[in-house]
């Protein structure tokens, strides 16, 4: 399974309301929004097969259209989960636990 939560670092506080795509090639898996304390606590089914996803988020900040980040997924039984810090100008996306 693989989540998410999103940090607005400029605001010190989550990133509420901001869509996230979940890809495998060009297929759209899922579509979501983030809730209220920033989070998808599940973007992804929690079936995955092996193989590489894309998680697209489209942040509102008048500079970043879209933030991308491809994954592997060898184990599906693990879970994934990828956050993100957000600012004016800059982000960070890593591998959470």
């Amino acid at each position: 399974m693989i989540s998410t939560h999103v940090l607005d670092t400029k605001q010190g506080r989550p990133g509420a309301g901001l869509k996230v795509s979940l890809y495998r090639g060009d297929k759209l898996v899922s579509e979501q929004e983030t809730d209220g304390d920033g989070r998808i606590a599940e973007l992804s089914p929690p079936a995955l097969d092996p193989g590489v996803y894309r998680i697209v988020f489209h942040p509102d900040s008048g500079f970043f259209e879209k933030i991308e980040v491809s994954i592997v997924i060898a184990d599906p039984s693990e879970h994934f989960h990828v956050p993100l810090l957000l600012a004016p100008y800059s982000c960070v996306i890593y591998r959470g636990s």
